[in-house]
């Protein structure tokens, strides 16, 4: 059965995916879904199990390169209200995987909750903060995790507790399909300080990273006490540039996508500096953007 059957109001095929991430590169997702409810989401993704076609869940679109051939099978994103819902319960904030991020730690410094404030400025959804375990040097969204309601390939749902949850530096064991919902237990502090906080946190990383330009969060992880951008710097890499993608000459852990520029672009630009940096430094960066 094509598993659009049924489900025509909410899935199109040939979607670009250019129009739904920061790189805005890529070519088009083979079908590419939006699902209003969790149900309709539970229902298309056993469908896409029943037939053997594999789905992917598309948060904000920050930290994903798609490639310029596209991508096979369903592409989900989860931005509708049913999944991107925010509440307070004492000192807990429950927050939908599509929420963004953004939204969510300017709403717990507004309730006088703290903990969250060092992660203003990264983009993206909580599904995605999650999954990559996003954070700062000071530490992670993970250590504030208690819960997390998450699908799995298959379509079922199930909650994963503090017990169950594991976070390191980029990466959790949340590698289910999607999180639907997760749970934080936050500290109590004064909202006028932790907007202080918050608002410092903001213009240090504004001060460091590229703006009014098309790119993502940073592209590689930061070796062990060391900083990737640093190493990138170190080897004489900033501005860089292979077609239309350049290594930003603001944060060498960025790559710029100039107007002409294709996702081949980018990661011939990647491959460039990480055998640069395995050279001359003997380090071998990881990936912290996710290419499809």
């Amino acid at each position: 059965m094509p598993i659009e059957t049924g489900f025509e109001n909410i899935v199109r095929r040939g979607e670009l995916m250019a129009m739904h991430t920061w790189f805005q590169l890529g070519g088009a997702a083979e079908y590419f879904a939006e699902p209003e409810t969790p149900d309709q989401l539970l229902a298309l993704v056993k469908r896409c199990h029943a037939e053997g076609v594999k789905v992917r869940i598309l948060g904000r679109g920050s930290n994903i390169l798609v490639r310029d051939e596209g991508v096979k099978g369903l592409v989900v994103h989860l931005g509708a209200p049913a999944f991107c819902e925010i509440r307070f319960e004492d000192r807990s904030v429950v927050t939908g995987g599509g929420a963004l991020l953004g939204q969510v730690v300017t709403s717990t410094v507004n309730r006088g909750l703290a903990g969250l404030e060092t992660l203003v400025g990264i983009p993206g959804s909580v599904g995605g903060a999650l999954h990559g375990n996003a954070g700062t040097r000071t530490g992670g969204i993970g250590q504030w995790t208690i819960q997390a309601t998450v699908v799995s390939a298959a379509g079922e749902v199930f909650q994963r507790q503090a017990d169950e949850l594991a976070f390191g530096y980029r990466q959790s064991n949340l590698d289910e399909l999607a999180i639907l919902e997760a749970r934080c237990q936050l500290e109590e502090d004064n909202p006028r300080e932790l907007a202080k906080r918050m608002q410092k946190h903001w213009i240090l990383k504004k001060a460091s990273q590229p703006l009014g330009h098309q790119s993502a969060g940073c592209v590689f992880k930061n070796p062990r006490g060391a900083s990737a951008g640093e190493m990138i710097d170190q080897a004489g890499l900033k501005g860089t540039r292979i077609g239309g993608a350049v290594v930003s000459e603001r944060h060498a852990n960025f790559i710029i996508a100039e107007p002409e520029c294709t996702s081949e672009d980018v990661l011939r630009l990647i491959d460039l500096v990480r055998n640069q940096i395995l050279e001359r430094l003997g380090v071998e960066l990881e990936l912290e953007l996710e290419v499809w």
